[in-house]
């Protein structure tokens, strides 16, 4: 088991101080820091974490990095719709050096053609496109990487075309003659018991994949942590969207076109059913330095359309800069379809966790680590920290 960090933390400071040497703390890594790593798809890559927040009335109002939020390679993305974004959960911050390998769209395997998206194996075509464990088995070679943080499993169950499903569902029928896509065809085969067993297995090997690749690049077992991630609930249940499900308010005012019954689902079928595969394939990889971060609850009370907050225009905010800001406004970003998307939004950061809610993972991801424990990701008060997050506590 790796040593917690925090001892390891104190440790130094006391070796340092033994010597007659007190260094001072910096607020960025040095050369010679420890690094951690992200691999897996959009909810860990940054996707949507431009937005901080929500307004139909202007895209400014929500927009706290700017065009440039994508732009991992200097002036442009290292691979283009990967989406790693600067708030990316990863870039802790102070001693920690960080590495974004993840991927908006990856699935376990890595899918080739125009629209490249590497996974977590180890495919090279040799001219520079290699899977997401490969690139780590590379970039860890001579770095002190003691952490490798992973989400990866939701594209596997067609997490994408779920959501445009009950969207298209939502705005195809009306409420005297609701279409629920919980019970569509396509829908339910993602669900199917063999399905999961087979995505279950499927990101069991990802994992043993991101196990390969550290011990060819030099690290033993003990010398890192393998910090697996469950999904966060993006959508509150029906009885808890501030919209009426009656007309269409929903999708063109919250962008949350979804039945209450489908949001009821979401929460208690999908999410459940993604997240006990993702838990079960770390049970059965066998890793003995995998810890769980469970998300499952971390954006509650913040989810998408859910009572308590709302967009800056309903709630009196001017911009993602108040102070209020991160308590009254969204930290899931809204779905967007041809009729409202404009502007600088794009289709692929619907429902993701934003600005807000990456760097609230980022505050678990930080206590787990340091921790060297895994645990539920909770809010636990209001405001930000020291560190500019909202209030998170690893329970």
């Amino acid at each position: 088991m790796p040593t917690s960090r925090l001892v390891r933390s104190l440790l130094a400071t006391v070796a340092v101080a033994a010597g007659g040497l007190v260094a001072a703390p910096t607020a960025q890594a040095a050369a010679g820091d420890p690094w951690v790593v992200s691999l897996g798809d959009s909810y860990i890559s940054g996707e949507a974490g431009r937005w901080a927040g929500a307004s139909n009335r202007s895209s400014t109002t929500a927009d706290a990095l700017g065009a440039g939020a994508y732009l991992d390679a200097g002036s442009a993305e290292s691979i283009p719709g990967c989406h790693r974004a600067s708030s990316a959960q990863i870039h802790l911050g102070a001693r920690y050096q960080s590495l974004n390998l993840a991927c908006s769209g990856a699935t376990t395997g890595t899918r080739t053609g125009s629209k490249f998206k590497p996974g977590l194996d180890f495919y090279d075509d040799g001219a520079g496109k290699v899977g997401q464990a490969l690139a780590l088995q590379r970039e860890a070679r001579g770095r002190d990487v003691e952490l490798v943080t992973v989400s990866i499993g939701g594209n596997d169950f067609g997490f994408a075309d779920v959501v445009t499903s009950c969207v298209l569902d939502f705005l195809g029928s009306s409420s005297l003659l609701p279409n629920y896509c919980f019970d569509d065809r396509s829908v339910k085969a993602n669900f199917t018991e063999a399905n999961v067993a087979a995505v279950r297995a499927r990101i069991a090997t990802a994992l043993k994949n991101v196990r390969t690749a550290m011990r060819d690049a030099g690290h033993a077992d003990s010398s890192w942590t393998l910090l697996v991630q469950t999904y966060p609930s993006p959508l509150a249940e029906g009885a808890n969207l501030r919209y009426k499900q009656s007309g269409y308010s929903r999708q063109s005012v919250g962008g949350c076109g979804f039945w209450d019954a489908d949001a009821d689902w979401a929460n208690r079928t999908a999410m459940p059913t993604i997240n006990g595969a993702v838990t079960g394939a770390v049970k059965d990889s066998g890793l003995t330095n995998a810890r769980v971060l469970d998300l499952s609850r971390a954006m509650d009370g913040r989810r998408l359309c859910e009572k308590g907050v709302g967009l800056y225009e309903e709630v009196g905010l001017s911009s993602w800069k108040d102070a209020a800001a991160v308590d009254r406004t969204e930290w899931i970003n809204q779905i967007r379809t041809v009729s409202t998307i404009a502007g600088p939004y794009q289709v692929q950061e619907s429902i993701h966790p934003n600005y807000w809610g990456q760097l609230a993972i980022r505050s678990c991801v930080r206590q787990a680590f340091e921790g060297d424990r895994g645990g539920r990701c909770e809010r636990s008060g209001t405001g930000l920290t020291s560190r500019g997050e909202p209030r998170m506590t690893l329970r």
